[in-house]
């Protein structure tokens, strides 16, 4: 087994996912890290598998502006495997939000493939309950139907990024 160790003993978190929009819950997971880490890389997967949303660089500006007031959040493009995106962005640990059930169970295989692959440690947050019912699908489907979703998203969030 490989370990993951940053040089400059800084601990760096990479939040990866395709926020597809990036919501409230997301906000949550990575403000309510931010005491535990130095740093906190989103990485944002452009998920070709999937007919995005928002455009790669739409979403990463998306959440630049949502954090805009903390230089301790960098935001990155992932492309390949989660374990290297990590090593190359110097990421000590790997930071995943939990709303269900069945996230925690994808999420614990997930974390262990990734132990085994590398060193590097998975994070688990919980959604806090105001937020369990919001994902980027729900925003998505509100959208397309001409819906306000401004509930669901950061309340800086750059609403002219959104898709259509």
């Amino acid at each position: 087994m490989k370990t993951s160790q940053c040089t400059d003993g800084k601990r760096i978190a990479m939040f990866q996912g395709s926020f597809d929009p990036f919501t409230l819950g997301h906000e949550s997971i990575v403000r309510r890290a931010l005491p535990i880490f130095d740093e906190i890389v989103v990485a944002v997967v452009s998920n070709i598998a999937k007919k995005p949303f928002m455009n790669l660089n739409n979403r990463m500006e998306f959440i630049k502006q949502v954090f805009a007031d903390e230089p301790r959040v960098k935001v990155v493009a992932s492309e390949g495997l989660t374990v290297d995106v990590a090593r190359e962005v110097g990421a000590t640990c790997l930071l995943r939000g939990v709303r269900m059930i069945q996230d925690f169970e994808n999420e614990m295989h997930m974390a262990e493939i990734n132990r085994r692959l590398s060193g590097i440690e998975t994070v688990l947050l919980y959604t806090l309950p105001e937020f369990s019912h919001i994902s980027s699908t729900i925003v998505r489907e509100l959208y397309s139907y001409n819906q306000d979703v401004t509930s669901y998203l950061p309340a800086n969030a750059p609403l002219d990024l959104l898709g259509k």
